[in-house]
């Protein structure tokens, strides 16, 4: 056999285990693998700044359900990355993230950008190792693999010294990944279709990762047979058709006050793959902790999560590709005790969804999402951060497709041009929609460059009112009156897209949206629109000034 370098070997375990790209800014730490990739398959998207590289790996995670890899340098190029891999991590993502590290015989000296990445990485990663050895490195990727994608997915750290990259050594390659699925046991299931039978208010709420077309297709079949009203979590709409007559909405930051009383008065909530965090249980609001009040049914890939914070009253240990393939096994009785009970939740999303909330300004963001529903396509994939703009797209876009959704339930900003990159480059064909606020936009805007460089044909809406308006809008309900750090002096946005050579325009009007959308979507370019919101225009709910004089109690 000949010997190859850890570089070498890294690069060769990544094509066995069907890497499709890699996301990385470059650093001389790990200059051996960055030449092993020149001549391998794998593409290599090169990035302005190691978070945006770190949430474009994640973004990859979320819409294919393999780990988006992730390549930085050390010391200043982790800490970057960090923001990507807390992502991942609250998030349930595979992700591989990849640190070039100082040679072995520096360490404990403080070299030049040293760290202990199993300290620095230890609370928000899987798993955090260093290959000191370069006969080891299939048997560490390997590994990798299947940590990011096993039980509850997330972010695995593997940090490279330098000269184990040059190192030479004989390392056959184990045969490629796949993924493990955990069943649900007979016994269990027959208990679960007891307890749908008896149940006359039940309610399913899906969430988490490890979802599939397939698994949504299934699920789909399920909730129809039991005439089961479904919700999805927080970030998580695509995975059932917001169209389909089952449909009860999204469990999370502005829930529908019909659904929120829905889910309070249910007497079974199925909980498939989602964990109920902060934003979704409305600040652990919802379900009593430990003991829920109503009946829960939990099924999640991980053990650990089962019980960890809610007590389910039946606990089922399974990933939701495996469950929903058990489910479709499951028959209703002859009378459903909840008959029409999923008819009625999805006439409330739509009377929710279907609102259209004036706010002061000539752009009207209601007429924005008005137009994008009648001419996105039904695969389009939509992308944004965190910030107040982004409620215009939970509650009014209607998600139909599976993968047409990348969103940090984390709720990080600068999440959403990154992930839109990541998203056209997975899925060439389709179209890819960025929401981002002005001050949600800067925190990763450089990565604008590498959607012109790969020829990632994205469009992006800034939607700008010149403030970070989610802290704003806290700021007005508990010190009314007394803005402090958020005002924002942004650049023309639209003059920033041209200046890479793409398309750009200004949108001060809702009637000019829809014209300057179809120049971006003809532009052949990525594209900047960018949308001028009056700053009174804080949510669809209430302005500035009302939420301010409620808060002063005029």
């Amino acid at each position: 056999m000949d010997q190859k370098t850890g570089g070498e070997l890294l690069v060769e375990a990544l094509e066995r285990h069907g890497a499709e790209r890699v996301f990385c800014v470059p650093g001389e730490s790990y200059l051996a693998v960055l030449d092993a990739l020149y001549d391998a398959s794998i593409p290599v998207t090169v990035c302005r700044q190691e978070g945006g590289a770190a949430m474009m790996a994640d973004a990859w995670g979320k819409l294919t359900g393999k780990p988006g890899i992730c390549m930085v340098t050390r010391g200043p190029g982790a800490t970057n990355a960090s923001a990507g891999v807390h992502v991942a991590a609250q998030d349930s993502t595979p992700m591989i993230l990849f640190i070039g590290q100082i040679e072995r015989g520096m360490r404990e000296r403080e070299a030049f950008q040293e760290i202990d990445y199993r300290q620095m990485f230890g609370g928000i990663a899987k798993w955090v190792a260093e290959i000191d050895h370069a006969d080891r490195v299939p048997e560490f990727i390997s590994r990798a693999y299947h940590v990011a994608t096993s039980g509850r997915p997330g972010p695995v750290v593997l940090a490279l010294p330098e000269d184990m990259l040059v190192e030479k050594a004989d390392a056959p390659q184990p045969p490629a990944w796949t993924q493990v699925e955990t069943h649900p046991g007979l016994t269990q299931m027959a208990d679960l279709q007891k307890r749908l039978w008896a149940a006359e208010r039940p309610i399913a709420i899906l969430g988490g990762s490890r979802w599939s077309e397939e698994a949504v297709a299934g699920f789909t079949r399920f909730a129809e047979r039991f005439d089961l009203p479904v919700a999805c979590s927080f970030r998580r709409q695509m995975l059932f058709d917001n169209l389909h007559p089952n449909y009860a909405g999204d469990v999370g930051i502005g829930i529908n006050p019909k659904l929120l009383a829905r889910v309070k008065s249910s007497d079974l909530i199925l909980l498939v793959g989602g964990r109920l965090s902060e934003m979704p249980s409305q600040s652990y609001s919802l379900l009593d902790i430990p003991s829920p009040t109503q009946q829960l049914v939990h099924v999640h890939p991980d053990a650990e999560e089962l019980g960890r914070v809610y007590r389910p009253a039946q606990a089922i240990h399974a990933s939701p590709t495996a469950f929903c393939k058990a489910a479709e096994g499951l028959q209703p009785p002859s009378e459903l005790k909840g008959a029409g009970e999923a008819a009625q939740a999805h006439q409330d999303y739509l009377d929710w969804s279907g609102a259209r909330p004036q706010v002061p300004g000539n752009l009207q963001m209601a007429g924005v999402m008005e137009w994008l529903e009648a001419n996105l396509p039904e695969d389009a994939v939509c992308t944004n951060g965190a910030g107040n703009y982004a409620t215009w797209l939970h509650r009014f876009h209607r998600f139909r497709r599976y993968a047409t959704q990348a969103a940090p339930t984390s709720g990080s900003m600068g999440y959403g041009l990154p992930a839109a990159v990541a998203a056209k480059l997975a899925f060439p064909e389709r179209e890819v929609v960025c929401f981002a606020g002005d001050g949600c936009l800067q925190m990763t805007m450089q990565e604008f460059g590498t959607a012109c460089q790969d020829g990632a044909n994205i469009i992006v809406l800034v939607i700008d009112n010149g403030m970070y308006g989610t802290i704003r809008m806290h700021q007005e309900r508990t010190y009314p009156g007394r803005p402090s750090a958020t005002k924002l002096v942004n650049p023309d946005f639209a003059a920033l897209a041209r200046s890479y050579g793409a398309f750009g325009e200004t949108v001060e009007t809702t009637d000019a949206f829809g014209p300057a959308y179809e120049r971006a979507r003809a532009a052949g370019t990525p594209a900047i629109l960018h949308l001028k919101l009056d700053p009174e225009a804080i949510t669809p709910a209430a302005s500035l000034s009302q939420i301010r004089a409620a808060a002063q109690g005029k």
